[in-house]
Parts: structure tokens; sequence; C-alpha cells
């Protein structure tokens, strides 16, 4: 289904926010469509937490429209947020009592939650057999679970995720995208803010990137990625003479050693990688090359680079997180 023919959940339209007389979002604009993972990343300080908090009715905007499965946010907020699961920050849980207890009691909130309706939730983020025990003895990745049953007792279209995986170990965060992925198969929006860039790109199919209060770029992640450009890689036995016949060419360019980032696994199995940005098409004429100089090149890598390193470009070296 192309994304021209999806519903749109979520509809975020020229979004500004001013504290006093300083703006602090600039004219934010992005759309989340049903049954798709999108990712917010953004550096300190850049508007993320103040967009998400903007989204769930925390803080009112000073200009624009948050569109929730065609309810307007500001208009009607009952109406919209009946719409959204949200998890803010760490989930806020009772230790002294069971998990169950506390969906209970979060379910006397809102309007119509049966038991039922607690029965399934625990079921989907697979706590069913830990649920009757105290929550203060359930782990990190537990309580996030718990957190996110929590977030869809209401049956919402979208589930709003800030930093979902903080303080997870790999297992957890493995099994989370896992489960997160799921829950979009099942036809459910997801929203997540995330500084971990890697997760962000194997999670979710379109990003939003925003820096000093705007969207820099918002796009389905490899698309993103292929616009920032390839590397080619090379392993060659001579690397410094081929150095210096790739620098003579002005149609080649260079790329410093902390490029390994693209791909570090890659990286660290090669001796001395040239790692170099030029027209792919071009690259058998240089093997020719090299091996005219008596260059012997024994390998050839084609390397896309990874989001960290697109939103680098982007935000000109600020720091994630």
């Amino acid at each position: 289904m192309s994304i021209a023919s999806k519903e749109t959940v979520l509809s975020v339209q020229g979004l500004k926010k001013n504290i006093g007389r300083k703006p602090i979002i600039h004219n934010v604009s992005f759309d989340v469509y049903a049954g798709e993972i999108f990712g917010f990343l953004g550096p300190n300080g850049s508007g993320k937490t103040t967009t998400i908090r903007m989204l769930v009715d925390l803080i009112k905007p000073s200009a624009g429209k948050i569109i929730v499965c065609g309810e307007d946010i500001g208009i009607h907020p009952e109406r919209a947020l009946s719409h959204i699961g949200c998890i803010v920050e760490n989930p806020e849980m009772y230790g002294f009592m069971t998990g169950w207890e506390n969906l209970e009691h979060f379910a006397r909130m809102q309007a119509g939650i049966t038991i039922e309706r607690i029965s399934e939730v625990v079921e989907i983020v697979g706590l069913d057999q830990r649920i009757h025990d105290k929550v203060k003895n359930y782990s990190l990745g537990m309580r996030q679970r718990l957190g996110i049953a929590q977030a869809l007792l209401g049956s919402p279209k979208l589930l709003i995720l800030d930093e979902p995986t903080n303080g997870l170990d790999p297992k957890g965060i493995k099994e989370l995208r896992e489960f997160i992925r799921t829950l979009a198969q099942s036809g459910m929006s997801l929203f997540i803010s995330s500084h971990l860039l890697s997760e962000i790109q194997l999670m979710c199919d379109r990003v939003a990137i925003i820096a000093r209060g705007e969207v820099i770029a918002v796009g389905e992640v490899e698309e993103l990625v292929s616009q920032a450009g390839t590397y080619t890689v090379w392993q060659v036995d001579q690397p410094s003479i081929a150095k210096q016949m790739l620098e003579a060419e002005t149609s080649v360019q260079l790329v410093s050693d902390d490029v390994h980032r693209i791909d570090e696994a890659l990286m660290s199995t090669l001796h001395e990688p040239i790692v170099t940005i030029m027209d792919e098409r071009r690259v058998s004429e240089w093997v020719n090359r090299f091996v005219a100089a008596g260059i012997a090149v024994s390998s050839v890598q084609r390397v896309a680079p990874s989001l960290e390193e697109l939103f680098l470009k982007l935000t000109e070296g600020e720091k994630i997180g």
C-alpha cells in the first residue's frame, strides 16, 4: 500500500511553541500513518520532548494543529486523546502492588475497561506468567511491558513511546523491538522517540529528525540513508600509494578514518582500509588503474552510511540524546 493511500492517524501541522517571546518549536509538520512505526530523533535541546508533550496535550502549542484520527486536539482534546496510548519517560507503577492490581487501578480511571480487556493486554505484552507478582520484583524490561499494557488498555490507534529502550540490556532491546513490530502488524501506529539511532534504523519504517526546534528531514529510513550517498571501501596491499593516486583525482573524495561508524563490524576486519566517495560506474576503472600500477586489490565494497552518519550530517555534528 502506498503512503498516499494509507490512513493518517496523526497529523502535525505547522506546530509552534514559544516560551515567553522565545520560539522553541518552529513550524513542525509530519504525518503518521496506520500500522507504521515512526521514529522521532533529536539531540538534547532540539525540542523533541516539548513536541511530544504537545502531542499528548500536556502543554498547549502557540500555533498549529494536532489531528488524531480526524479529531483536533485543540478543539476536542478528550476525543483526540481517546485514540492515544502513551508512555512519556519511565512508566510509573506502584511497586507494592502486583502487575494486575496496577492495571486494575489504571482501568478504573477510564470508562468501559473490562476484566477481559485487562487479561487481553496482559497476554499481548507477554506478562501472563508474572502478572500477579509484585511490581517491585519486576525487571526493567517487565516494568516497560507493564507500562505498555497500561497504555493499551483503552485500545488506542496510536501508541507514543518516549525512549522505550532506556536502561534495557541488549536482550531486552531485541525483545522490545520484536514486540513493537508485532503491534504494528496488528494495525496500530507507533510513534517512538529514541536516541539509539541503530535501533531506530532496525525498528522504524519512517523517521523525522528534529534539531533546534525544526524538523529537518522526514522520510523512509532507507530513503533518507540512500540520499546521504554511498561509500566505496578499498582493501589494497599498498594503501599509501593508492591514496596518493586517489588524492590526485578531483572526482574522488577520500573520507577520514572516523567513518568506521558506517559499518564498524566491516571496518574492524580490514587492515588500513581506504574509504572513498566516487561514482559507482568508475569503480572498475580504478581497479584496472591500481592493477596497472602494481597494486593488488583484495576487496572493494559499497557501503551505505548509517542513520547516525546521516543525522550528524544533517545536524552539523550535534550530539544525539
